[in-house]
């Protein structure tokens, strides 16, 4: 069973869209693994961000990403990553599926409310930089 990092982004948490998001994804009978809401620190921005330090873009990504609460989750699953990516539709919401989570929820494609991993690799990288083993079940 495959295992997948995802983030409900602080505009989709301000905007109330938590239950909305999660439900997508225990309908598409992915299992929630870990669940928690924190606040993403810079340090953890710089880690999770680590091959994007460099790019112009960054400094408003680790803003947007560090000021306010996000929901972090492992998701498991038969081919989670790519189900979960799917579910989420494109990164822009204008170039979005209908009915996917960025269609439906996110605000433009800096503020697009849901980040997932996209491959393994990604996947247990990023699973580790939010939660421990004993957070995982």
């Amino acid at each position: 069973m495959e295992q997948t990092l995802v983030l409900i982004k602080p505009d989709a948490v301000g905007a109330h869209h938590i239950g909305d998001i999660t439900k997508a994804y225990e309908e598409d009978g992915l299992q929630i693994r870990a669940m928690k809401m924190m606040q993403m620190t810079d340090r953890i921005a710089r880690i999770h961000y680590a091959e994007h330090l460099e790019k112009p873009f960054y400094g408003e990504l680790a803003a947007f990403m560090t000021s306010a609460p996000l929901v972090a989750m492992v998701l498991a699953g038969e081919n989670a990553i790519a189900r979960v990516r799917e579910l989420h539709g494109a990164t822009n919401p204008a170039n979005a599926a209908e009915g996917t989570i960025r269609k439906r929820f996110a605000k433009n494609g800096s503020e697009n409310a849901v980040h997932a991993s996209d491959s393994p690799e990604s996947a247990a990288r990023e699973v580790h930089i939010f939660f421990s083993e004993t957070e995982i079940f």
